[in-house]
């Protein structure tokens, strides 16, 4: 399957990101660059590569950030992959999957 080219993000993905965001920047800036930059360098891989990550729930993906208690999770709908939710790892098990 050739790479998807689009990424789209659910809504609540989008505060999730911002919220993990918020909290390593009360951290400090050196916390928060490196949140961001992992990241950055998950959704670069997932958009490369998208069906190389392990299958998590019923047609979605979960790609596990190193160093951060997070996953980005994920499915691919054709050519463009949906990030559905940046989970945290200590929080509410699978409370993304009625997102579409």
């Amino acid at each position: 399957m050739p790479a998807p080219v689009k990424i789209e993000f659910h809504p609540e993905a989008i505060d999730e990101t911002r919220e993990g965001r918020s909290w390593y920047r009360g951290r400090n800036l050196k916390a928060e660059r490196a949140f961001l930059t992992e990241l950055r360098q998950a959704i670069l891989q997932i958009r490369e590569s998208p069906s190389t990550w392990p299958r998590f729930e019923p047609g979605a993906r979960r790609f596990v950030l190193k160093g951060f208690p997070y996953s980005v999770v994920y499915r691919i709908q054709g050519e463009t992959v949906q990030i559905l939710a940046l989970a945290h790892g200590k929080r509410r098990p699978a409370y993304w999957a009625k997102r579409r």
